[in-house]
């Protein structure tokens, strides 16, 4: 029997150590290839490190909360195949899980695989030859995809091979053999009871479950719009909105601990550090202004209907996204970054969006903004929100950024003056937009009206740029059209 020890990989952009989070596993386990082992938090981002090898858990070598640094063995794993100390042992590929066999699992539908042609393991992440053979795993429909599936678009024959999981390799190789009949879902559903929906399991996929936990949601009192009835990431957002996760709903009792440690690690370190450098290096100038927003709420109104933006979250955030973009182009040096030497001004905009995470605050950002639509970045605003809400942002999605957006309305506050996102020389503050008294022609009307603030680097941004700069931004905001000019 050989034992393979497990280090801790570099999993992004040079970091050199990361703290473990939670084990996965136990001692005496049976593990396969791409079982995830442990979670770890590095100072980016939380990780799920998934298994190499294939075998048993031989000796945990790191309690969790202890942080250690890359190359350091954490895991043996014992192995009967004979191979080399830390080579991967073989086994059957991995297949990667789709949102139908998710959805089967967890409605008590049975999953089956056939059996794949012997082929060395497959890591998912790692690659693999596009010559190697694969099967697909097909699902067995239940009784519970019949009580919560529409009407099906195609014969009951093909459905369930339509809605096979992808392979983790390429499509290319050699001619698969026509696998087995399967039940059809009308078979299924007679030899089984029908489960109403209102009192069914809840089908929906691990990541968004953890979601939900993290929100605080209930999935049981979340109305599913996913395509197999299932609970989708807009549907826990949207519950956890309306439950206004962001405000403290009840009053806890005092601890009985008079004081409370919490060691400055992973995220909150490189906060720390990151605001103080930015601080007290670059001197901030802050401006603010106050905006008639009614014709930008209007154009989210309106865009929220439209067949082109069917199913991308729109907010008001989306157009302060675009003027920020059209603003840079009109008033560049906000784009660029001070060194000693020089200064560096950036023709292009990958825009940062401050997002307050259970972690704590990261910036992620959106790279080359300045060439998408609006759909398309409606689209990358989304999928950075989520993203960064799951723990999954990685350390290159944080990297590298020109201007930064804090939303700070979503919390209910007016303005406030952020700190520059080290590196760069600008970033805004959306403010909450809600009704106020506004004089228009003279006379006082309710408007929907917000606060944007801003401040930038003074060594790069002069008082003049800075206005000019606060002011287009602002222009945008009061009239949208602007942005078709």
């Amino acid at each position: 029997m050989s034992v393979s020890r497990f280090t801790l990989p570099d999993v992004g952009e040079g970091l050199t150590e990361a703290e473990i989070v939670e084990w996965k596993v136990a001692t005496g386990d049976t593990i396969s290839i791409n079982q995830v082992l442990v979670e770890i938090e590095t100072a980016k981002s939380l990780v799920e490190l998934p298994s190499p090898y294939v075998g048993v858990v031989g000796e945990i070598l790191v309690e969790p909360g202890t942080t250690v640094d890359v190359g350091t063995v954490i895991i043996t794993i014992l192995s009967e195949t004979g191979a080399g100390d830390d080579a991967p042992a073989p086994a059957a590929a991995a297949l990667v899980d789709d949102e139908l066999s998710d959805a089967a699992r967890d409605a008590g539908g049975t999953v089956s695989q056939e059996p794949a042609e012997e082929s060395p393991a497959v890591l998912v992440g790692r690659g693999a030859a596009a010559s190697m053979p694969t099967r697909r795993r097909h699902v067995v429909p239940t009784a519970a995809h019949e009580a919560i599936a529409s009407a099906p678009t195609a014969p009951p024959q093909a459905g369930p091979a339509a809605s096979g999981p992808r392979s983790n390799t390429a499509s290319t190789g050699p001619a698969r053999s026509t696998p087995p009949a399967r039940p059809t879902a009308a078979a299924a559903a007679s030899a089984a009871p029908a489960i109403a929906r209102p009192t069914g399991p809840v089908i929906t996929k691990p990541p968004i479950r953890k979601l939900a936990k993290d929100l605080g949601v209930d999935l049981s009192q979340v109305e599913p719009t996913g395509r197999f009835g299932d609970v989708t990431r807009d549907d826990v957002l949207r519950e956890a909105t309306q439950a206004s996760v962001f405000r403290n709903i009840q009053t806890p009792e005092w601890p009985t601990d008079r004081e409370e440690h919490i060691p400055v690690k992973g995220v909150r370190k490189v906060i720390a550090q990151t605001m103080v450098r930015s601080a007290f290096t670059a001197p901030h100038v802050s401006l603010f202004v106050d905006v008639d927003a009614t014709r930008t709420m209007e154009f989210v109104k309106r865009l929220k209907t439209s067949t082109d933006f069917a199913g991308v979250k729109v907010s008001p955030l989306l157009i302060m996204a675009k003027a920020m973009i059209w603003a840079v182009r009109r008033n560049p040096t906000v784009n660029s970054v001070f060194t000693d030497e020089e200064i560096v001004i950036k023709h292009y905009v990958n825009l940062g969006i401050a997002a307050a995470t259970p972690r704590g605050l990261i910036v992620p950002n959106i790279k080359e903004a300045q060439d998408m639509s609006l759909l398309e970045l409606a689209g990358a605003l989304e999928k950075l929100t989520l993203t960064a809400r799951d723990g999954k942002t990685s350390p290159a999605e944080m990297s590298n950024g020109t201007i930064t957006i804090t939303n700070i309305g979503v919390f209910g506050m007016d303005t406030g003056t952020p700190i520059l996102n080290a590196g760069e020389a600008g970033i805004v503050a959306l403010g909450t937009i809600k009704q106020k008294p506004w004089v228009v022609d003279g006379e006082v009307r309710p408007r929907f009206v917000t606060t944007i603030g801003a401040s930038f680097d003074h060594r790069v941004v002069d008082g003049d740029v800075a206005s000019r700069f606060l002011a287009d931004v602002a222009s945008i905001i009061e009239e949208p059209a602007l942005l078709l000019e």
